[in-house]
């Protein structure tokens, strides 16, 4: 094991998750758990309810009524969707101090959010039961870069220009480099926190999705997400992103490049919103 890697992996399992998060897995895992406990654990943090009613509350999921109490939210979007939501501001409140000076982190996010609406949308046009978790595999697929960034910033520049002369993927170069790569520094920062196998197995498959045991379909479409995202940040052509999409994954999935261009213009227009929704403070265009 590199050396890096153990700096890398050990400052990993230090970041913890807000304390109500960990109370509502508690809650979660008993089979006898009712809503009410649910909504109880959750708004004992009134910053989280406050946010958590926000993004229940916006066009983003458009439920066509006003919510105004954590149990309303619990009895529409059921025990696990809000679990999922807390989750997502819980990972995002926990990086909030992380120094702009080392990453872009506005930049980061935006990819991040622009990730999980895709996937999500992606799910959807499979019919994916699940689609709101997806959202959240998105949201973290990135996740890793956190650390490798903050940590190793200079071997992390020159993986990128590498990446980017040679035209190879990023992860490739990370690990020619570094003897890790992000989607690995990820995975082991979500195990780190008890997260179930269907939110770090995507992560960590991501890139190579055909690896992937368990949730194959939902690494395949983090897979296509991930290269459509990567296209809205460098401000390249879609469809010249979507090229790269291994054949494996369309056959798994069963879409198309052209399905997949269909749901771009959505994508333009929610990204504001729920950028929004997660950073109420950001001006977003």
């Amino acid at each position: 094991m590199s050396t890096v890697w153990e700096q890398i992996s050990e400052n990993a399992r230090l970041v913890s998750l807000p304390e109500v998060y960990l109370q509502l897995k508690e809650v979660l895992a008993d089979p006898n758990y009712t809503t009410e406990k649910v909504a109880r654990v959750i708004s004992h943090d009134p910053a989280i309810s406050m946010r958590l009613l926000h993004i229940v509350n916006s066009a983003y999921f458009g439920l066509g009524t006003q919510i105004d109490s954590v149990n309303r939210a619990v009895s529409l979007l059921g025990s696990q969707g809000v679990s999922d939501l807390v989750l997502a501001v819980s990972v995002t409140r926990s990086f909030k101090g992380m120094s702009n000076e080392v990453m872009d982190m506005e930049r980061f996010w935006h990819r991040s959010v622009v990730c999980a609406i895709t996937s999500r949308e992606l799910a959807a046009l499979c019919n994916v039961v699940d689609s709101e978790h997806l959202f959240l595999c998105g949201l973290l697929c990135d996740i890793g870069h956190l650390f490798i960034y903050q940590l190793v910033p200079d071997e992390a520049q020159q993986a990128i220009k590498i990446a980017q002369e040679k035209n190879v993927p990023l992860y490739t170069v990370e690990r020619n480099l570094l003897g890790i790569d992000y989607v690995n520094v990820g995975a082991v920062l979500m195990r780190g926190w008890q997260l179930p196998q269907n939110l770090w197995e995507p992560v960590e498959y991501h890139v190579e999705p055909e690896r992937s045991q368990e949730y194959q379909m939902f690494s395949c479409l983090v897979h296509i997400a991930a290269l459509m995202t990567e296209a809205y940040d460098r401000n390249e052509a879609i469809d010249s992103a979507l090229s790269r999409v291994s054949p494996v994954v369309w056959q798994i999935s069963g879409l198309s490049a052209e399905r997949c261009l269909d749901i771009a213009p959505k994508i333009d227009a929610l990204v504001g919103d729920v950028m929004h929704m997660f950073f109420p403070s950001k001006r977003v265009a």
